[in-house]
């Protein structure tokens, strides 16, 4: 029986764990569960001595209380709102993530789902191939040009960063709002800053959501949030699904107010076959169908970027294992 450390990859990433044992190969024994609900964790993780958890799976602080020999456990991903870090601090057991690796993908995925929103694309090709409709432009009018039209970010950290310079290249006006971020940033970006997210709002003409999901962000772009924007706007939420209010935004689309949404992540992943927003965007009949646009939480990914989350969240494993300092603690 092997000696080593025991590093339990839970759920999404499955053999061969080229990336991990590159790092960890000689420190510790890594094993892929491929777990697809939290039960198939049970009897499983209790011993690990590090973990690595991805997206589909939360670790709740029952489990956690659980660990008896973890000294680390690693979301390598941005997000780790699936991880009771309040538990786990309290259990001695640091949580960290991998806060970078995304950052081009993600920045790349919410304009490319922005772009072909406002200019028509997905309603033309939606509803041309269904045979309906004039082969014009004329049905998807008004299409406004981009140039000049507001692009709104909630949420200015590396992704929103990168979100807002792209944004810039486009002729679009940026306009972040973001409480946490030092006076200035929007100086250095060369964009404008609101100072209430009610500002922010009633100007933006697309708007994309960058934040992450706690307490304070659960829920607020709900149908109130919505209304407060311009008719015909456009919504893209490339960050967490549970900021993002989806019956919401599937309402707004049947009634006009908004003219498109682009949605990357759901409140629940994935989602429950008879979800409303399923549902709606697979009803001929409903508006979402011809001007919502569904990923299934892809804008992360890339074979690169693939690879760098799951090597640095291997290494930040290995610091640990090693009783040396941690890069990206976050409780």
């Amino acid at each position: 029986m092997s000696t080593l450390p025991k590093v339990i990859v839970t759920d999404f990433i499955n053999e061969p764990l080229q990336c991990e044992r590159s790092i960890l190969d000689g420190a510790a024994e890594v094993t892929a569960l491929n777990a697809l609900t939290e039960s198939d964790l049970d009897g499983r993780i209790e011993d690990a001595d590090a973990i690595m958890i991805y997206h589909y799976l939360r670790l709740d602080g029952e489990r956690i209380r659980r660990l008896r020999n973890c000294r680390i456990i690693v979301r390598p991903g941005v997000g780790y709102d699936n991880i009771d870090i309040v538990a786990a601090r309290e259990c001695g057991i640091p949580v960290c993530n991998v806060p970078d690796y995304g950052t081009e993908e993600v920045a790349d995925s919410a304009l490319g789902l922005a772009l072909t929103l406002a200019r028509g694309s997905h309603f033309l090709n939606s509803r041309l191939r269904r045979g309906l409709g004039d082969w014009t432009v004329e049905q998807a009018t008004p299409i406004h040009r981009l140039r000049g039209r507001v692009f709104g970010i909630v949420g200015c950290g590396r992704i929103g960063t990168a979100a807002a310079l792209r944004a810039k290249a486009f002729g679009l006006r940026v306009v972040i709002y973001d409480p946490y971020i030092p006076d200035g940033i929007e100086k250095a970006l060369g964009v404008e800053r609101a100072d209430r997210l009610e500002t922010l709002l009633a100007c933006s003409q697309i708007l994309s959501l960058h934040c992450p999901l706690t307490d304070e962000t659960r829920g607020f772009i709900d149908a109130v949030a919505i209304g407060l924007m311009p008719r015909g706007a456009i919504v893209v939420n490339t960050a967490r699904g549970g900021v993002l209010d989806t019956a919401a935004v599937v309402e707004a689309l049947a009634t006009g107010h908004l003219a498109g949404a682009g949605i990357d992540v759901l409140e629940q992943e994935p989602p429950s076959p008879d979800s409303p927003v399923l549902r709606a965007w697979r009803d001929p009949e409903h508006a979402a169908h011809d001007r919502l646009i569904l990923n299934p939480h892809s804008a992360f990914h890339c074979e690169e970027g693939s690879e760098e989350f799951r090597t640095k969240g291997a290494k930040e494993v290995l610091r640990a294992l090693r009783g040396e300092p941690l890069r990206n603690r976050v409780n």
